[in-house]
């Protein structure tokens, strides 16, 4: 079909053909805005071609010099305030949406005489859109609390200014990547903030359950923590010492994740086995939550997700990634693999991602994979032998006997891949 038009149409027509085109979607809106409007809006089908039209025009004279351009930017932008200054003085709500949107078409023309057919094309579209979804991003800037949208901002800082600036090369004789540990950082924490937003989303319409899957997908041991003190208050053991598996089920999976983006190897060796365990242990749980209680009553109130963003926190997993970088360099040169492994299961008694990256980036030279691999296991089963603990001590008598014991056996089963891994 555009080979057809190319035949009968010259390259000009075809690029004006577009700027009435994208001129016109962005002046319909706009139409349909002034008719359900009760008071004075910029413009319609008719001005907003024309203004892409002036825009096609003036970079058309313009050649190589800007200036033209720009001066017919201006005396657009002349007459876009003077709308706006008759908004001001009707004493109407003075948007600027409609003048902001004359703008953007005189550019569109520009562009597409330019031959930017693609950006011109996105910024039409792209403005329609705002234009049309007025209502909807309103709703949605009044749900999102003010500290959602810091804790995505931090996200950002993350990822976006402090990633690409940090070098991506080692250094020492421990071969520390400032920019592979940074991205450690980056992947952790976007996988926590990912099961965060989903959580707010749901707004605890999920339960305990979905509140078990999401809070495994960022920190195992802080949701069995908190699943263990909700429980001491219900009477629901089943349903919370379920949850807790399933959560621990869940840290398997987000690990074989992290394995996957970081050292392939690794993955290859460990990843089936996490995979099973996790979907055992969260088919597990969820069975297991399913069970009748005696009291049969409701949960009282929703599991409240906790932000685990804050730049305090990814600087100490920073710290704590590089410390364990070293320490498990330096127990595999003083003490042997032995060494390692104690680390690994002293690790896990507190929080494992950092441990387990870091033997994702270990030396192959100094920890062999088959080391880091066993170390790995190791940490994840001491792990969730930690969380048995927790659990035991924080949930009710009947919650955390029933945790303890299918955490136990969780650890059990992590420790089974040893016997024909290697």
């Amino acid at each position: 079909m555009s080979i057809a038009v190319s035949e009968w149409l010259p390259p000009q027509a075809q690029d004006i053909l577009l700027v009435l085109f994208l001129s016109f979607l962005i002046g319909l809106e706009r139409e349909e805005k002034k008719v359900t409007a009760e008071k004075y809006v910029f413009g319609g089908v008719r001005t907003f071609p024309l203004i892409g039209l002036v825009g096609y025009a003036m970079s058309s004279l313009s050649g190589n010099q800007i200036m033209p351009l720009a001066l017919g930017f201006v005396a657009v932008a002349g007459f876009l305030l003077l709308s706006y200054w008759h908004k001001l003085v009707t004493g109407a709500l003075a948007g600027l949406t409609s003048e902001l949107a004359g703008l953007i078409t005189y550019l569109i023309g520009a562009l597409v005489f330019q031959q930017h057919l693609w950006m011109a094309t996105t910024l039409g579209v792209a403005s329609m859109l705002l234009l049309e979804l007025k209502g909807g991003l309103e709703g949605l800037a009044k749900r999102i609390a003010p500290q959602d949208v810091v804790t995505f901002t931090k996200f950002l800082l993350l990822t976006a200014v402090i990633l690409p600036i940090l070098p991506n090369q080692a250094f020492s004789q421990f071969q520390i990547n400032p920019f592979k540990t940074w991205l450690v950082v980056v992947a952790v924490s976007a996988v926590s903030y990912g099961s965060y937003v989903i959580q707010k989303l749901s707004k605890g319409q999920g339960g305990v359950i979905l509140a078990s899957i999401l809070g495994g997908a960022y920190s195992s041991t802080l949701t069995t923590v908190v699943l263990a003190k909700r429980s001491a208050r219900e009477s629901q053991p089943h349903l919370f010492s379920g949850g807790i598996l399933i959560a621990s089920g869940v840290m398997y999976l987000r690990l074989a994740v992290l394995l996957a983006l970081f050292n392939q190897q690794l993955m290859r060796a460990l990843a089936p086995s996490f995979l099973a365990l996790g979907v055992l242990a969260i088919g597990a749980g969820w069975f297991w939550s399913r069970r009748h209680d005696a009291s049969g009553q409701a949960v009282q109130d929703p599991v409240q997700p906790r932000n685990p963003l804050e730049l305090r926190a990814a600087l100490l997993f920073a710290l704590l990634f590089l410390v364990m970088l070293i320490a498990t360099q330096l127990a595999s040169v003083y003490l042997g693999h032995a060494g390692v492994y104690a680390l690994s299961a002293v690790m896990g008694l507190t929080d494992v991602d950092p441990f387990i990256m870091g033997m994702t980036q270990a030396s192959a030279a100094v920890t062999p994979a088959t080391v880091a691999a066993t170390a790995i296991l190791v940490a994840a089963a001491s792990n969730s032998m930690a969380k048995a603990v927790y659990a035991f001590f924080l949930s009710s008598r009947a919650a955390g006997l029933q945790s303890a014991g299918l955490l136990l056996g969780l650890s059990v089963l992590g420790l089974a891949p040893l016997l024909w891994l290697f």
